[in-house]
């Protein structure tokens, strides 16, 4: 197992998925990581699979860790056995896919996002190389019904009647989980796989997040930690976990050298208020900025995470979807509210709190995934095996039933996006008067359209009946819009086989590929699959939005409006990865005639650099601004604030450091670090008083943990300077202190 920081940088660049230019990152709500597995026979066979807080896997990013990871292991790791999946966040840093469409509200490339992520995934995969061991490893799964809903039931509702009977619900509620043993240390970690969308924060939020399934990786590790895991003998209690659940609503990521809680009196109040602010001082460099938990660098760590699978038509806010003017449910075909798309949103169980409804879809993964953890008992046993191939799929043949009951090729097209992606989900609204569901498409926007590619008449037929907004596989200028090449990859771990793909397929969707590989595979007459278990690991390797049934596609909502390559696309899909499948059961290679384009070279970054920080005069970076009130004492789930004269993160992004701090005071009146920015309790918020001001400010927001230990504590900051002339700088401050009950 492995992870490492991924943050990126936490101002002035777009963030990744809503595609709203306005959303700005400005802060950390907590950090990202990057987090990987790798199995290995020994002497044999061996596979990694890396799980990215971030949106979706990028080509480009592909295309570089394995050149990376190849200049330091040679062939052990390529493309063929090495799997790259997002977990859809869309709170995370954008500007690092090398198409022009997805770079576009971004302001194009970001060299900055783009080379954290790629260091991020080698580092993790390192590790991960480095920590293997003789091991067990377990499968389990089981239903977690409350944590996502069907955000498109109209598409949904076209698929057969018969095939819709087969189903329970109108989403996947399965998690599979696989839990990693070490045969010295315990259990070492866990991965999982479950539908629902990273958007229980908005398209409004500014700070940097993992969302649902990033918080639930951070509440599953922090119970591991608690709990003293990976450890000699480790034995997992599940009364452990309801003290937990008592105590806090929330596990606690602090540092182990804090002493127990002691009794707030009026001497600490009368200590803590002989603490004042320290005022800003420059470091040396960023060392002293070290996360706490990078103190235990030498021992293995706890790695836990929550992928993503086939989430397309997947919403985590399962309140339903309303009308922001009325308050009454949005129109069911369309999602608007009297015509108008962009009054409609969907509800988290936490609204109208972005970041409650976060924590509770994230609570309700962690805890699904801690209950298969500990009831895991199936042992996976069997080969390691991947397949892997690339497919041009602007143009692939696929063999369909046809209306008289035999067969007929089809193709597929060139990408391109209907109207209806304009519109935008239910998750995140589009602007304008575009509405989900329109096949026909209105004469404004394509005259708009016609000034960037007017589609021929071979295209406009192929996509039908997809009105066609923006016809993005034959748009090459300045360089490729849309991807073509395609990767499609088959993992497999005795009985655990996971499908790889690029792109976002929908509940039904995402079940035809899973039984038509299962179909292959079980068909081999040696028994060996007979018990296997299939997941779909969504946003895998490169990107290329959405999947949809036929049938959905016909309805032209978001998802059917962005499934790029036709309404064959999904049979394209199916017949591919069952010639994989094929070829795994016959133990043959497959070729691959196609290599993805690297455009690095091509690519163009608009976002300008930092040109340089300033404070006004007399004042230090790291001063306070606006300190905590003096002699102040806070209870237990009250809001600590403090702002400081600071400079852009941009400058240094403080990779597996923190920009923010809580210290509490030790009994040897020393401050020891207790909370940081990549805890759930502790907001770092970034802003300028005007947008292109060199002058800019910190705002550290610590909410009081109920498990918090009473005491003395204070709020520090940490960053980097640059001047107009000269090398960046390194700075911190401290607020006064004040006391905990």
């Amino acid at each position: 197992m492995g992870s490492y920081d991924i943050t990126g940088p936490a101002a002035d660049v777009n963030m990744m998925g809503y595609a709203n230019a306005e959303q700005i990152a400005s802060g950390i709500h907590f950090r990202l990581k990057a987090r990987a597995f790798i199995v290995a026979e020994p002497n044999g066979k061996r596979v990694v699979f890396v799980n990215l807080d971030a949106c979706m896997a990028s080509q480009l990013v592909t295309i570089k860790v394995l050149e990376r990871l190849k200049a330091r292991y040679g062939d052990l790791y390529n493309e063929n056995n090495v799997a790259i999946s997002g977990i859809h966040t869309h709170a995370g840093p954008g500007g690092y896919l090398q198409y022009v469409v997805y770079i576009v509200t971004s302001l194009g490339f970001v060299r900055q996002s783009f080379d954290v992520i790629v260091n991020g995934i080698e580092q993790c995969i390192v590790e991960a190389h480095n920590n293997l061991h003789p091991g067990k490893i377990y499968v389990n799964k089981g239903d977690l019904l409350d944590a996502g809903v069907n955000r498109s039931p109209s598409a949904y509702l076209n698929n057969p009647a018969e095939e819709r009977s087969k189903y329970q619900y109108n989403v996947d509620k399965e998690m599979t989980l696989i839990k990693f043993v070490d045969d010295e240390l315990g259990p070492v970690g866990s991965f999982n796989w479950f539908a629902t969308h990273g958007t229980s924060m908005s398209r409004t939020n500014s700070l940097i997040s993992g969302d649902n399934k990033g918080a639930a990786a951070r509440f599953m590790e922090d119970w591991a930690e608690q709990n003293g895991m990976p450890k000699q003998g480790a034995h997992v209690t599940k009364d452990g976990l309801e003290y937990l659940h008592k105590i806090s609503g929330l596990p606690r990521r602090v540092s182990s050298i804090i002493p127990e809680p002691n009794e707030i009196t009026d001497d600490l109040v009368q200590l803590a208020s002989s603490y004042e602010a320290s005022g800003g001082r420059r470091l040396s460099g960023s060392s002293i900025t070290r996360r706490i938990r990078s103190s235990q660098q030498n021992k293995p760590k706890f790695v836990s995470a929550f992928c993503q699978s086939n989430c397309g038509d997947v919403s985590p806010n399962v309140l339903g979807t309303f009308c922001i003017d009325t308050g009454l449910p949005c129109d069911f075909n369309h999602s608007t509210c009297n015509g108008k798309n962009e009054l409609c949103y969907g509800r988290g169980p936490g609204y109208p709190d972005e970041f409650e409804s976060t924590r509770i879809i994230g609570n309700r993964q962690f805890l699904k995934a801690l209950d298969l953890f500990n009831s895991a008992s199936e042992e996976i046993q069997g080969r390691v095996d991947y397949r892997h191939t690339y497919l041009d799929f602007s143009q692939l043949e696929v063999n369909v039933p046809s209306s008289t009951g035999g067969e007929q090729v089809v193709k597929t097209c060139p990408a391109a996006m209907g109207f209806a992606f304009a519109a935008g989900t239910t998750d995140g609204p589009g602007a304008f008067d575009f509405e989900q569901g329109d096949v026909k498409g209105n004469p404004f926007w394509r005259l708009v359209r016609n000034l960037l590619k007017t589609p021929g008449k071979e295209q406009v037929e192929c996509q039908a009946p997809k009105p066609i907004l923006l016809d993005t596989g034959e748009m090459k200028e300045p360089y490729d819009w849309a991807p073509s090449i395609l990767p499609i990859q088959i993992i497999r771990i005795g009985q655990m086989v996971i499908l790889c793909v690029p792109g976002e397929f929908t509940t039904m969707a995402g079940r035809r590929l899973r039984d038509a590989v299962k179909e292959v595979l079980t068909s081999d007459s040696s028994g060996e699959f007979n018990d296997i278990h299939v997941v779909l690991a969504g946003l895998t390797n490169t990107y290329s939005q959405y999947i949809t049934t036929f049938e959905e596609y016909q309805i032209q909502r978001y998802e059917g409006a962005s499934t790029l390559y036709g309404p064959h696309t999904l049979s394209a899909y199916i017949q591919e990865f069952q010639k994989l499948a094929t070829a795994m059961v016959a133990n043959k290679e497959v070729p691959t005639n196609f290599q993805p384009p690297d455009m690095l070279d091509k690519q163009i970054g608009l976002l300008p650099g930092v040109m340089f920080d300033s404070t006004p005069p007399g004042v230090k970076f790291g001063d306070v601004s606006s300190d905590v009130p003096a002699s102040s004492t806070f209870g237990k789930g009250s809001t600590v604030n403090a702002t400081f004269y600071s400079a852009c993160p941009r400058n240094d992004l403080l990779t597996d450091g923190t920009f923010a701090l809580v210290e509490k005071l030790d009994g040897s009146n020393n401050w020891v670090p207790a909370y940081d920015d990549d805890d759930w309790s502790l907001r770092f918020k970034w802003s300028r008083p005007a947008k292109l001001s060199p002058r800019s400010f910190a705002t550290l927001e610590w909410t009081i943990p109920e498990d918090a230990p009473s005491g003395v504590y204070r709020l520090r900051h940490f960053g980097a300077s640059k001047p107009l002339l000269g090398s960046i700088k390194h700075f911190t401050g401290t607020s006064r202190a004040f006391a905990v009950r």
